[in-house]
């Protein structure tokens, strides 16, 4: 598929040649899922935690006589029906990350790009760059993005970023910047626009071909 490249000033760029088998695959939104619960999966903490019986601290003496009081029968302050207790089945800290197939990985952002591709919300810049006059302002970067309508995208660049642009975008809201290696399912879906640099088209052409 042929997709005109431009620049942060709006100005053509020529064309650049996408391949089908990377940019125009079927939706599979089963895939999608997949992928996006797995992303969020590893980025858990797993750091919650309650004390079970065996770790509170409470009295072992017998809480009253065994017989004679009309009441259940008990032997230990730690039980969880008491205040001060144990919590039974609580949550452990844990990874709650699991396994996924590299296909199943490949397929997925595959798909994530075909879906910008076919709504036609895949741009292709020349290159993120602020060597621009004023480009490193927020301010002026934000005007150069409004009148391209990128106002909520997120942009991938090449193997290194250019740190004016990256600073400059820091401040916008629903602007994210990621370089070509970092490119994932979960950060393309969440923003409308997805905006691929050259270099890093080609990149990602290159991994998933």
């Amino acid at each position: 598929m042929k997709v005109k490249v431009t620049t942060l000033d709006n100005k053509a760029a020529g064309n650049i040649t996408l391949a089908d088998n990377v940019f125009s695959v079927p939706e599979r939104s089963d895939v999608i899922a997949r992928v996006v619960k797995w992303q969020l999966a590893k980025r858990r903490a797993g750091t919650h935690k309650v004390k079970s019986r065996s770790e509170v601290t409470r009295t072992t003496a017998k809480m009253f006589r065994q017989k004679g009081t009309g009441r259940a029968r008990h032997g230990a302050a730690s039980v969880v029906q008491f205040r001060g207790g144990g919590v039974v089945h609580g949550p452990v800290v844990r990874d709650h990350g699991h396994a996924l197939p590299k296909k199943v990985r490949a397929l997925g952002l595959k798909v994530a790009l075909s879906l910008k591709a076919a709504e036609g919300k895949l741009f292709i810049i020349d290159g993120l760059s602020s060597s621009a006059k004023g480009a490193v302002k927020t301010s002026a970067l934000k005007a150069k993005l409004t009148k391209l309508g990128l106002e909520n995208a997120l942009f991938v660049g090449g193997a290194e970023l250019d740190k004016g642009f990256v600073k400059a975008a820091s401040n916008l809201p629903f602007v994210d910047v990621l370089p070509q290696q970092g490119i994932n399912v979960y950060d393309i879906l969440r923003r409308d626009i997805l905006v691929l640099s050259k270099d890093a088209a080609a990149h990602i052409e290159e991994r998933l071909k």
